[in-house]
């Protein structure tokens, strides 16, 4: 596997690591909801989506401190589960703090298995990895799945008013370039995933969380501050980064 190049995204995660969670639930806070609240829904969208899907091997790619991977590997019924970040900073708080047995952690991508996962799990990664890297990153996804495998890509979701406000209060989501949905299905599509749906979620705020099951109703339209897209590797050959 060729290493993917991931460097230049991985400096400011370092220099976070340490108070990743005050900062993240700074910018939240207009919402009411913490970090958890956010990433629980997330992984609980993804698990129904993917609930009829044989999950024995998921990556968390882009962990950050690994709040999510144990949560993911619990709810998508996985025997293991690998977490990756290039930020050292921050995979040595994971392997600290998520003392799990089959949860695995590694800064290096080329320490992930190729073609063993099922699903790989993807949460606002892309927006800070540079334009002209994006399709490598992808490939390097695809590497990692086994054919047939799905990559689950949440993405911040930038004609979110809410969205942007978030982004400008949180330190290492300042500087970052967000995709809207066209532009994510787009680039799925172009390194050779099929495109199996689109959702968006987070709508209201805690304020208004008597209004949330109406997000059911319109989660296919690009209203929500977050959204998935859903994709599968069809396992093609001639791929390459």
């Amino acid at each position: 596997m060729s290493s993917m190049a991931m460097p230049s995204g991985a400096a400011p995660f370092d220099a976070v690591a340490a108070d990743y969670e005050r900062a993240l639930g700074h910018g939240l806070r207009l919402s009411g909801e913490g970090p958890q609240y956010f990433a629980r829904r997330r992984i609980d969208w993804t698990a129904r989506l993917l609930r009829r899907e044989r999950t024995t091997r998921v990556l968390d790619f882009g962990c950050g401190v690994g709040l999510a991977t144990c949560e993911l590997r619990q709810r998508l019924g996985a025997e293991s589960a690998w977490g990756f970040d290039p930020s050292t900073a921050a995979i040595e708080r994971a392997r600290r703090d998520v003392a799990e047995r089959g949860i695995l952690f590694t800064a290096h991508v080329d320490d992930l298995p190729q073609g063993e996962f099922d699903v790989a799990y993807c949460n606002g990664v892309f927006h800070h990895i540079p334009l002209g890297e994006r399709r490598a990153a992808l490939l390097t996804i695809a590497r990692t799945l086994r054919p047939g495998g799905w990559l689950a890509l949440w993405e911040n979701n930038p004609w979110n008013p809410g969205t942007r406000w978030v982004m400008r209060r949180i330190p290492f989501d300042r500087d970052a370039d967000p995709l809207s949905p066209p532009q994510t299905r787009r680039m799925v599509r172009d390194a050779g995933f099929r495109v199996a749906r689109t959702d968006a979620w987070f709508i209201f705020p805690r304020a208004l969380r008597w209004l949330r099951p109406v997000e059911r109703l319109v989660h296919r339209l690009p209203l929500g501050g977050q959204y998935l897209v859903l994709a599968q590797w069809p396992g093609r050959s001639g791929q390459s980064a």
